[in-house]
């Protein structure tokens, strides 16, 4: 039996391991940027979701985010608890709730764009940007795929 250590064994060599590793480090990042604000990467996510389209079912913002919908209910809890959005049954199916950002979240919105790039530079700062553009495209044709 060998006593040379397997490089193998070493967790940081496995794919799961270190996108599990990139993303709580851009995670830790993120929601300390966002920290002052309020709000924290989950919010950001259902914040960007609302700034970029008209009015949304809640369903709707679940599926683009990938969340069950009692995680998406909650979340709007908290969010409109904060004044940054507003829910109102839809005219056409009263069975469905309308989503929109607030004044006060279109603030928010904007202002957390601003602490996420910073927070994304800072995690992206050691590669160069051609490689984060490479590494941009090859996170999206994996997810894609």
């Amino acid at each position: 039996m060998s006593t040379d250590p397997n490089p193998t064994a070493d967790p940081r060599e496995v794919l799961a391991y270190l996108l599990k590793h990139a993303n709580l480090k851009l995670t830790a990042l993120m929601d300390a940027a966002l920290e002052p604000l309020g709000i924290d990467g989950k919010d950001f996510g259902a914040l960007r979701v609302l700034a970029h389209r008209e009015p949304s079912s809640q369903l709707q913002v679940a599926q683009t985010l990938g969340i069950d919908r009692t995680t998406m209910v909650a979340l709007l809890d908290v969010l409109e608890r904060k004044g940054i959005v507003t829910r109102r049954p839809d005219p056409a199916d009263r069975r469905r709730n309308v989503v929109e950002l607030t004044e006060q979240g279109m603030r928010t919105y904007e202002a957390a764009q601003v602490a996420y790039g910073k927070a994304e530079s800072a995690f992206l700062a050691a590669i160069s940007p051609a490689a984060t553009d490479q590494f941009r495209q090859t996170l999206r044709t994996l997810v894609e795929k």
